[in-house]
């Protein structure tokens, strides 16, 4: 049987295989408290400027509630013939309240009411990962604030460079997902502009009033061109991108943590509650839900990469192919969401190894830097110099098989008779992460100061939300 919503033009229903393609119900219903809050919007903007009765708006409005509490309770029957959420409401709302419900289409088509119904669900879903994200600052926060004097080594090239802490370590972290969630609050401003009211393509002739539906619906301003209005997927793509961004984040510290909690590191250990143990190897406590964090990644990217793929060739304004915007968009949400929720409990679960942590800061010479610029300073050598005369000294011990700190006074003075007894104050790590007083560095000092800020920073947040 042909669909009753495409009007009179069509006389045949659709093929089996194009139902198939066609209907987006299975996953845009999702967006069906949007869909009926810019329908509620819509019909009293309707009423207001007289296009419709304000008897008819008050039907439609009741019937509207009708079908949220029924969709919400379960009781609601989505059909794959009426192809998506939009026209699964109307046709419910035509069932109840009769040919009046007819009339909340005035003015609007599925065009400008899907762009709509995806921005107000991607601005809400900003706002959720925004407050997610602050949960894992504050997460990594407390820990760094903990642990801002635990000496760690620090890497390049995977290779031990300099001793830092690891609250220092960690407080990095905050910093990159603060710029991922100021990309989402970025993003957000440009997409809250309103599409409601361009609908198909051109307008309408209908004396509407798109302010009045923008400030129902939270909406700086109406969205300046109809064919824009329709055809715009940037706030999704956008919203992506700052999505992978911040998964590559969540990606590279899943990444060490794999790592830390190694036998070969035994930086960390993660609890049973975020541990996983081998069917045939007893001995195991696999980090699963960090690898699990560190794969989800490609989900994300592969859904910026698919939607971009989508859009690249559309002529203005509205096809078809837009519909396949949602699935992918949806899936990376919610994976995206998983992503900082496992990760925030990982970060308040693990526990240090301080003693392993400390240990090996010592190792891989890491406090040559700290000789070569002792030299700099105390023997007026260039830094090019002291650089070459350190790492003379870092070989004697590497032949020694000893730690720079384990170096006699003697043993540098065959290198460099002008080092002194004091230069042995600058090899220890400790005294290594203390002298780094730059601002930014990984002095403790430094660290809980920073840590300090940042807990309440992020405690005026929490009490403005």
């Amino acid at each position: 049987m042909t669909n009753k919503m495409w009007g009179g033009r069509f006389s045949d229903g659709p093929a089996q295989i194009m139902e198939e393609i066609n209907a987006s119900i299975s996953f845009d219903k999702r967006l069906y408290a949007k869909d009926i809050e810019g329908s509620k919007a819509h019909c009293a903007m309707l009423a207001k400027t007289t296009i419709i009765s304000q008897q008819d708006a008050s039907k439609i409005v009741e019937g509207l509630d009708t079908i949220l509490l029924e969709i919400e309770n379960g009781d609601f029957k989505f059909s794959r013939q009426l192809e998506d959420i939009h026209m699964n409401i109307e046709a419910r709302l035509a069932e109840l309240i009769g040919p009046v419900a007819g009339r909340l289409h005035t003015a609007r088509s599925r065009n400008d009411q899907v762009a709509t119904d995806f921005k107000l669900y991607v601005r809400d879903m900003i706002d959720h990962f925004v407050t997610q994200l602050d949960g894992l600052q504050a997460a990594l926060v407390e820990k760094a604030d903990d642990f801002a004097s635990l000496v760690m080594p620090g890497f390049t090239h995977l290779q031990t460079a300099q001793p830092v802490t690891l609250g220092h370590h960690l407080l990095a972290y905050v910093e990159m997902f603060e710029r991922d969630r100021g990309r989402l609050l970025d993003g957000r401003k440009r997409l809250n502009e309103n599409p409601l009211g361009a609908a198909a393509l051109a307008g309408t002739p209908f004396p509407i009033d798109r302010d009045m539906t923008s400030k129902l619906l939270g909406f700086e301003r109406p969205m300046g061109n109809s064919l824009d209005a329709v055809s715009d997927r940037d706030f999704v793509l956008e919203t992506l991108s700052s999505l992978s961004i911040s998964a590559v984040h969540l990606s590279r510290l899943s990444e060490e943590l794999v790592i830390w909690a190694t036998a070969q590191f035994g930086f960390i250990t993660l609890s049973d509650g975020f541990s996983t143990g081998s069917s045939i190897m007893p001995q195991k406590r696999n980090p699963d839900a960090a690898e699990l964090v560190r794969a989800k990644i490609g989900r994300i990217a592969g859904a910026l990469q698919g939607l971009t793929m989508v859009m690249k060739g559309l002529p203005l304004a509205y096809s078809k192919d837009m519909q396949e915007d949602k699935e992918m968009a949806f899936d990376a949400f919610d994976n995206y969401s998983l992503m900082v929720a496992a990760m925030t409990g990982m970060i308040a679960d693990l526990q240090p190894n301080e003693e392993r942590m400390t240990a090996a800061a010592a190792h891989g010479y890491s406090t040559a830097t700290d000789l070569a610029d002792w030299l700099v300073r105390e023997l007026n050598m260039p830094f090019r110099d002291a650089h070459h005369v350190t790492g003379e000294i870092v070989a004697l011990a590497e032949k020694q098989g000893i730690r720079l700190d384990e170096l006699t006074l003697e043993d540098m003075q065959t290198v460099e008779p002008g080092i002194k007894k004091s230069v042995l104050e600058v090899l220890s790590v400790q005294q290594s992460v203390a002298s780094r007083m730059s601002y930014g560095g990984t002095s403790p000092t430094n660290v809980k100061k920073m840590a300090q800020q940042w807990l309440t920073r992020l405690e005026k947040r929490s009490s403005t939300s």
